[in-house]
C-alpha cells in the first residue's frame, strides 16, 4: 500500500507540476522521492542539502547517526546497526549550545557553549545536483569526510558476541517450537439482537513451521493476513485453534490441567508492539519485571536480585527500578518489556512488531539488544513485522504470509535475494532502499485487482486475483491456479520453498 501511495504522489506531481513537501522518518522514502533534504533535530534544521549529498556525504553527526541506524533490505544482517546513544532533549528552555551535543561522539567544548548556525560547507566532490548549497549546523562539519574525521569514524560499530550455537548445523540444534497444520477460524455473525452465523473467517489456514535453538523466524505480510493471529494462537496454547503445536518437546494437546500449562509458560513469553500500553503505569519497573517470577513462585529475595540482573542485561540502570514507566523513553520502556519477557528464563520469545513504535535511532539499539541476547543466551524468536528491512537484519528464516497461508518460507538471504512467489516479489520491490542512486534504478511491482475475502472458500490459489504472473499464463495453466491449492515445495537440500504452481 505504501508503494502505491508513493507512486500516486509521483503521478499527481507529474500531472500538476506541483511541488511536494514530504515529512517522514523513513529514509528509504526520502531517497526515492526527494530532490532536497532538510534534517531536523530538537525543532531546528541541522543539515540541508541535495538528496545525493545528504546520503553520500553528510556533514552533521546526527545525519550520520540516522543513516547508520537504518537496517537495509539489500544488505546481509551480519554487521550490527549503529545506534545513537541517549535520548532527544526536552524542548523547554534549551541552552545556547548544540542540542545534539549530549549524544554526539565528537562534541567539543565549543559545542556545549554556543549553538552552531546552519552554515554552508564545502562538498567533498562535485555532484550532479549542481551548485545547490550544502549546509550543516555543526562546529566540526568542515572536518567530516565520508563519515570520519582524519580516518577515524564518527560513529563506531558496536560488537555483538558470537552466538553460542554458531557452527552447529541447523538440523543438529534442538527444536524449540514445531507447528503442524495450524488453523484458526472465527465465526462471521449478523444481526443486532438475534445473531446468526453467516460464514467463517479463515484467519490462519494450514500453517506449518519449526524454530530451532538460537534461531529467529520472521512472519511477514500485509495487514490482516493472519500474522498476529498466528502468534496469539500459540500464546493461547492452541485452545481455540486446531493443529499440532509442540514446545520444547511437549505436545500442547497432551497438557492436562492448569499446573502443566503454568510450567510450560516458563518457556514462552511475548514482547508487545506498544511499549507503553504493555506496561501497567501504576507498577514500578521492579514490580513489572518481577511479576512473572511472583506468578511462578520465585522467592522474593531471589526475584529482587534477578530484577537487578535483568535490568543490567537489557541496558537499564538497576538503581531506577523504583521508577514508574512514565519516567522512561519509548526505547527504555521496550527494554523493560524485554526484561519482563526474560524473567522466566524462556527458550522462545514471541515478538509482535517490537520496534515499530520507536524512533529510528532508538530502534537500532533495541534491535542490537535482541541480537545480543539471542547470541549470549541462545534464545529463539518468533518475530512478526511489516518492516522488511528490520526482518532482513534480525531474522535467520522468513515466512511470507498471504490471507492466512504461507506462500514462501526459507533462509532469509535466499528469500530476499531470490524471491520465487509473485507476492514475495511484489513485497520486496515495495521496500524503499535508503540510497537515492539505488532507488532511481528500481522498478516497483504494483499489485492490481481485489483482495479476496478471508471468508471465501473458493478452491485454488488465493493470490490469483492480484497475481501478475497469472495474467501471462495460458488458459490451461490458469485453470490449475484457480482449482488447485498450491503447497510449499522447493528443491531438495535448499532451505527455500514456495507455494506457486509455476515457479
Amino acid at each position: 500500500i505504501q508503494a502505491q501511495v508513493l507512486e500516486l504522489l509521483k503521478t499527481a506531481q507529474h500531472e500538476t507540476d506541483a511541488a511536494v513537501m514530504m515529512i517522514t522518518h523513513d529514509m528509504g522514502v526520502v531517497a526515492g522521492t526527494a530532490d532536497d533534504v532538510m534534517v531536523m533535530y530538537a525543532g531546528r534544521a541541522v543539515e540541508a542539502a541535495a538528496v545525493d549529498e545528504t546520503f553520500h556525504a553528510p556533514r552533521m553527526p546526527y545525519t550520520l547517526g540516522l543513516l547508520g541506524a537504518i537496517p537495509r533490505p539489500d544488505a546481509s544482517s551480519e554487521a550490527p546497526l549503529v545506534p545513537i546513544e541517549g535520548n532527544p532533549p526536552m524542548l523547554i528552555n534549551l541552552p545556547d549550545a548544540c542540542p545534539f551535543a549530549p549524544r554526539c561522539p565528537i562534541a567539543i567544548d565549543t559545542c556545549r557553549t554556543s549553538e552552531p548556525p546552519l552554515a554552508e560547507v564545502r562538498t567533498s566532490e562535485p555532484t550532479a545536483d549542481g551548485d545547490r548549497p550544502h549546509r550543516a549546523a555543526c562546529w566540526r562539519a568542515h572536518e567530516i569526510e565520508q563519515g570520519a574525521i582524519d580516518g577515524d569514524p564518527v560513529f563506531h560499530v558496536p560488537e555483538i558476541p558470537e552466538s553460542i550455537v554458531a557452527g552447529i548445523p541447523r538440523e543438529e540444534r534442538p527444536e524449540v517450537l514445531s507447528v503442524t497444520d495450524l488453523n484458526r477460524e472465527f465465526p462471521l455473525m449478523k444481526g443486532a439482537v438475534l445473531k446468526r452465523r453467516i460464514g467463517t473467517v479463515h484467519a490462519v489456514s494450514g500453517v506449518s513451521f519449526d524454530i530451532r535453538k538460537g534461531e529467529t523466524l520472521a512472519v511477514v505480510g500485509e495487514s490482516g493476513c493472519g500474522k498476529t493471529t498466528t502468534l496469539l494462537a500459540l500464546m493461547d496454547l492452541g485452545r481455540e485453534s486446531t493443529g499440532r503445536i509442540v514446545v520444547d518437546g511437549t505436545d500442547l494437546a497432551e497438557l492436562k490441567g492448569r499446573r502443566a500449562e503454568r510450567e510450560l509458560r516458563h518457556n514462552m513469553q511475548i514482547v508487545f508492539q506498544d511499549p507503553m500500553g504493555a506496561l501497567d503505569p501504576r507498577f514500578t519497573v521492579h514490580e513489572i519485571i518481577s511479576e512473572p517470577m511472583r506468578a511462578f513462585g520465585v522467592p522474593k529475595d531471589e526475584a529482587d536480585d534477578r530484577v537487578a540482573d535483568l535490568m543490567a542485561t537489557v541496558g537499564l540502570d538497576p538503581a531506577h527500578a523504583d521508577r514508574f514507566p512514565g519516567a522512561f523513553s519509548g526505547g527504555q520502556r521496550q527494554r523493560i518489556g524485554i526484561a519482563r519477557a526474560l524473567a522466566s528464563n524462556p527458550t522462545l520469545v514471541v515478538l509482535d512488531e517490537p520496534v515499530s513504535a520507536l524512533d529510528v535511532s532508538i530502534q537500532a539499539g533495541v534491535i542490537n539488544l535482541l541480537d545480543e541476547l539471542k547470541a549470549r543466551l541462545g534464545l529463539s524468536y518468533l518475530f512478526v513485522a511489516h518492516d522488511l528491512s528490520v526482518v532482513r537484519h534480525l531474522a535467520d528464516r522468513v515466512a511470507v504470509m498471504y490471507l492466512g497461508r504461507f506462500v514462501e518460507l526459507g533462509d532469509v538471504d535466499e528469500v530476499f535475494d531470490n524471491p520465487q512467489h509473485p507476492y514475495t516479489e511484489a513485497l520486496l520491490s515495495a521496500i524503499p532502499v535508503p540510497d537515492p542512486r539505488v532507488e532511481r534504478s528500481r522498478e516497483r511491482i504494483l499489485l492490481s485487482g481485489d483482495l479476496p475475502s478471508p471468508t471465501d472458500e473458493s478452491p485454488g490459489c488465493r493470490f490469483v486475483s492480484r497475481c501478475p504472473l497469472y495474467q501471462t499464463l495460458t488458459p490451461d495453466k490458469q485453470e490449475v491456479c484457480t482449482t488447485v491449492v498450491p503447497g510449499l515445495t522447493g528443491p531438495a537440500g535448499v532451505d527455500h520453498t514456495n507455494a506457486c504452481h509455476h515457479r
